[in-house]
């Protein structure tokens, strides 16, 4: 018989029916046998299929946050896909680059897949970017209306996707995106590290 929910569950055996004059007891069968007749199983953590279904799409994320750092600006970097999956469009942050303070990943990246698609509703969408998005970026998501936002490291300071603020998910607005954290989450929170450590 198995009590409880979830991953965390108490087997136990079932009693078993006793003839008249048994002396046996559960702790009897138990020395026997050498098996516990009370147990908890607690699997190991295995592979999360939510956010294991986005690691190839951060991962390009994570090449395009490398190219920013090669020209000096924050190591982030976006992608946006097609319900289908296909990468409609690229970004990553051209602020020190060009000179644009809005030149962020995501906002770049959400004007390229509105060009290509020829449209400005990217409800069908998902966005995959390295960092939580800060608040502008956040409007852009919610004027764009991405249909999902995926994110790797959280952003603490300037966060607008649930850490500090929660923008995309306020229920005064009238889109809300799907929102999935913490895909390749170590990796993206190394690359800011380690760009901010050598600055």
């Amino acid at each position: 018989m198995v009590i409880g929910r979830g991953r965390r569950q108490i087997h136990r055996a079932r009693p078993r029916a006793r003839t008249a004059g048994a002396e046996q007891t559960d702790e009897t069968d138990e020395r026997r046998s050498g098996t516990p007749v009370t147990a908890w199983t607690e699997p190991g953590p295995g592979p999360d299929p939510v956010r294991t279904r986005w690691e190839a799409p951060m991962r390009l994320a994570l090449a395009e946050a490398e190219r920013a750092a090669l020209s000096g600006d924050v190591p982030v970097g976006a992608v946006v896909l097609a319900a289908d999956g296909t990468r409609l469009a690229t970004g990553h942050n051209e602020r020190e680059l060009t000179g644009d303070p809005t030149a962020h990943a995501e906002v770049l990246a959400i004007r390229r897949a509105a060009r290509r698609i020829g449209g400005w509703r990217l409800s069908d969408c998902t966005l995959v970017v390295t960092l939580e998005p800060c608040t502008m970026c956040a409007g852009a998501i919610t004027q764009s209306r991405v249909g999902r936002v995926v994110y790797g490291a959280r952003d603490e300071k300037a966060g607008a996707v649930g850490s500090l603020w929660d923008v995309v998910r306020d229920r005064r607005l009238n889109h809300r995106p799907e929102v999935i954290i913490g895909v390749l989450e170590p990796e993206c929170a190394r690359l800011m590290t380690d760009f901010f450590r050598h600055r």
